[in-house]
């Protein structure tokens, strides 16, 4: 059996790759494939092909069992080695994996050794030569598309040699047969003719892969399926087309020549690599046209300038019409056409400049924050940028700082405003130039040379008005002597009329001084010391004295100005210096004197300190560091005040007596030794109700002595107090300790017999004692002191010590034994008990038998109820 328009060729290597293709496409799914391979196998040789997807639909891993083989993924086996098959066979594995599935597959692989079969044969039938040449094996085929026939078309023919023994017929499968596209092909089962019923689109079908069949009658298949392969060729029936039928690209203005602006791309949809799809690419017309500033290359479409005269002042926006053929640009190619816009991106290459060369307005003098004029200037460049937005600068002509310029945002004007007033008698008229820039830099054209401001002159001319006085300068300081007398004129602020310029005709009035130190003259501004001028005064700040004056002219018109006086330093005050000082036994044992000198540094310190004579015995005063000085005990001395007169003088001997009051304390700190004074002061201010209350309490007294001793009775007279009063004593409350006097009397404590007035013939016993001086200790009752019997000044050497003792144990107590016991002040106490005790620190043992002040008579209820402060 033969194949028609069969190429003569070797038998054997076509009957080796009939075996192997057969075995590739018609292997049943995963059983053992057998392939027919040569015994001797070099490297990267492909040995046949599997259908992987017939055995797994979905592989994920493809592993090969022998390391001298590798499987692609399309199935396809190859050596990674050479390899020589010593044995007729080998085999070995194809491993499938799905991981999405988990399926695993195998397919095994049987290599035979075709040489010595075929050397078998050739030994034992000469004809197998002859039978080698059987033509049943796939033949190129090509169909050219867009053929206009006549159909059906003959494209080719198949035949078998076993129709030699067998009745054949053949059949086709595939693409074309029974797949789309159906019925392009069929096959003339008793001929094997194969024809085509229309024409072909490669665009659509590059080529068809088919399956030739010859089979007998009964269904058998002498032979394996024949593969065939009709290639479709390439007819030139599709123009090239751009991408983008409309391509816009930006280019900065001013670029140089041979700057890239973009690239075009076109699209042949005939085979590629031949001459069909053989683009050249061409400008046919640019929009303006003069000049041509673009360029194509006309294979890579890529668009360059050729000119550096791109100005988008000129011209913002270009056209250019592409043309794009194959067959090489040929005139018999096939071409299309396209638009492609460039847009040019603007730079600041074109400075701003003013409509006009020069500019007049005017303007009242004193006159500030107005707006006198506006500015406008063009701009080239792309407005509402950087590029054209202006920024205005004044120049020349604003040394003062009369003026300021700002932009518009709206309109990009500039805005020239008066910021300071204007003097029509010093400058009538004024001339400004004005600058104007770009917020944008400048950038340099390649064709011409950067920018340059622009300016422009602006005349002002000042306008002159009827103004009111000048104080200038708004502060003027004049110097004075500290302690000026009173009476003393000197010169005051002087204002003037800015149209004479004279200060004629102004009225002065002073407007704020503080001290009332000064008195103004109306006509001449001059002040007057109306006092004496004292530099330590409060009202003096930094050796400053401030009058606020205010200058008026005959219209009303005023201005105010400050006359600041200052006062130069003269010695006129002493060193001064507490004179409460406070000396603690157990603190520092001294007192640290710190005087203070009202005047400046240089009539001040160092100080000279000096001790009286009198004090030289029992005191010592030693200066420290020329400002502070230290007072010590020659010797212990006891717990009381005492007076230290010593004398301070200053860096220039001005000096100051001072009579100190000096404390000896047993303390730490001073502060341990205020409650003595609280109390004396308690004792100030209790002072004149205690005086009313034994004012009124004698005259009782009087009272209820003149009764007893002038009524004569013959029966006993009844008690003056009731009988359970302990000790029948008026005793002042509201004192510490005893006074200087004390006056006890036991009044109607024995029954009166009848006598006369005179006293005869009356039995009494009454007992009048005034006691002077004197102090009495009674060892009996621990060594107290009677109160009664005692000058103060002893009382307070005996209480003194020992209070101080108390309160420290106050202080060290760790277990809080005298927590409820610590030194109050004795002060007023309000209304709680007027006998209440003072705890630990009392010096008195035993009840002071007070409790009869709660049960007096009614009628001294209403006189105490007189004397308590309302």
């Amino acid at each position: 059996m033969a194949v028609a328009s069969a190429a003569p060729g070797s038998i054997f290597c076509k009957q080796l790759l009939f075996s192997l293709l057969v075995l590739i496409l018609f292997c049943d799914a995963c059983k053992k494939i057998s392939l027919q391979v040569p015994s001797h196998l070099q490297a990267e040789t492909l040995i046949g092909k599997v259908n992987l997807e017939e055995c797994l639909k979905s592989v994920s891993l493809i592993l090969s069992s022998d390391p001298d083989f590798r499987i692609l993924e399309d199935g396809s086996i190859y050596t990674a080695h050479d390899v020589i098959l010593s044995s007729e066979k080998k085999s070995f594995s194809i491993l499938l994996s799905d991981s999405q599935r988990q399926e695993q597959k195998e397919i095994e692989i049987v290599l035979a050794a075709s040489e010595n079969k075929a050397r078998k044969k050739r030994h034992t039938k000469e004809k197998v030569l002859k039978r080698s040449r059987r033509r049943w094996a796939p033949v190129p085929c090509s169909l050219m598309e867009n053929s206009l026939g006549p159909f059906p078309q003959h494209v080719q023919q198949i035949q078998s040699d076993t129709a030699q023994n067998y009745t054949i017929f053949y059949s086709l499968s595939g693409p074309g047969v029974d797949k789309e596209p159906l019925n392009l092909f069929f096959i003339d089962k008793n001929s094997g003719d194969i024809f085509c019923t229309r024409s072909i689109d490669r665009e659509q079908y590059q080529e068809f892969s088919l399956y030739g069949y010859a089979t007998t009658s009964d269904g058998y298949a002498p032979e394996y399926p024949l593969p065939l392969v009709f290639k479709i060729e390439d007819d030139n029936d599709n123009a090239p087309y751009f991408e983008n039928k409309l391509t816009t690209f930006t280019l900065l203005e001013n670029c140089k020549t041979g700057t890239s602006v973009g690239q075009v791309t076109a699209i042949d949809l005939d085979e590629p690599d031949t001459l069909h799809t053989r683009l050249k690419y061409k400008i046919l017309q640019q929009i303006p046209a003069h000049p041509r500033h673009f360029s194509i290359h006309p294979d890579t479409g890529v668009i360059t300038t050729t000119t550096p005269l791109l100005d988008r002042e000129a011209c913002d926006t270009y056209t250019l019409i592409m043309e794009v053929r194959d067959m090489g640009g040929q005139h018999f190619g096939l071409y299309n056409t396209g638009t492609i816009t460039i847009s040019l991106i603007d730079e600041n290459d074109n400075a701003p400049y003013f409509t006009e060369n020069s500019y007049f307005t005017e303007v009242e003098e004193n006159r500030i924050d107005m707006e006198i004029l506006r500015m406008m200037v063009q701009d080239q460049d792309l407005p509402d940028t950087p590029h054209s937005k202006a920024v205005y600068t004044i120049l020349q002509g604003n040394e003062n700082g009369n003026f300021k310029i700002t932009t518009d945002p709206n309109t990009n004007e500039g805005v020239l405003y008066v910021v300071k007033p204007l003097n029509y008698e010093a400058q009538p008229q004024m001339v400004l130039q004005i600058g104007v820039l770009n917020e944008a830099q400048f950038s340099k054209a390649a064709n011409s040379q950067s920018p340059s401001m622009r300016s422009s002159t602006v005349t002002v001319k000042v306008k002159d008005i009827d103004e009111g006085p000048e104080c200038h300068p708004s502060v003027k300081v004049i110097q004075s002597k500290d302690g000026l007398a009173a009476g003393t004129e000197l010169l005051g602020y002087k204002a003037l009329d800015p149209n004479s310029g004279r200060s004629g005709g102004l009225r002065y009035v002073k407007t704020e001084d503080e001290d009332n130190w000064f008195k103004i003259d109306e006509q001449t501004g001059n002040l007057r010391t109306m006092k004496v001028l004292d530099r330590e005064s409060k009202f003096v700040k930094n050796n400053h004295y401030n009058i606020s004056v205010v200058a008026r002219d005959a219209s009303g018109r005023s201005c105010t100005g400050t006359l600041a006086v200052l006062l130069e330093d003269y010695n006129d005050h002493a060193p001064q210096i507490d004179n409460h000082v406070t000396i603690c036994r157990h603190g520092k044992d001294s007192a640290v004197l710190t005087p203070v000198d009202s005047d400046g540094p240089d009539n001040g310190p160092p100080f000279q300190f000096f001790l009286d004579n009198s004090a030289k015995k029992s005191w010592s005063l030693e200066s420290v560091d020329g400002k502070t000085a230290i007072l010590r005990e020659r010797q212990p001395l006891d717990y009381k005040y005492y007076s230290v007169p010593i004398q301070v003088k200053d860096r220039h001997g001005l000096a100051a007596k001072h009579t100190l009051s000096v404390r000896v304390c047993d303390c730490t700190t001073p502060s341990d030794c205020k409650d003595e004074r609280d109390v004396k002061m308690a004792n100030v201010i209790l002072g004149k109700w205690a005086i009313l209350a034994m004012v009124l309490g004698s005259a009782l007294l009087l009272c209820v002595l003149f009764t007893c001793f002038c009524v004569t009775v013959k029966k006993t007279v009844k008690k003056c107090f009731p009988e359970d009063v302990a000790q029948q004593n008026l005793i002042v409350s509201n004192t510490e300790g005893p006074g200087e006097e004390v006056t006890t009397c036991n009044i109607c404590d024995t029954s009166m017999s009848a006598g006369t007035l005179g006293g005869q013939g009356i039995k009494t016993q009454q007992s009048f004692e005034m006691v002077k001086g004197g102090c009495t200790l009674d060892s009996g009752k621990g060594g107290v002191v009677d109160p009664g019997r005692c000058v103060y000044t002893d009382w307070h050497s005996f209480t003194q010590p020992r209070l101080g003792e108390k309160v420290y144990l106050c202080g060290q107590d760790e277990e809080q034994k005298h927590s409820e016991d610590y030194v109050r002040s004795y002060n007023y106490e309000g209304k709680g008990s007027i006998a209440d005790s003072v705890g630990c620190c009392s010096d008195r043992q035993e009840e002071e038998g007070l409790e009869f002040l709660d049960h007096l008579d009614p009628k001294f209820r209403t006189l105490a109820k007189s004397c308590v402060k309302k």
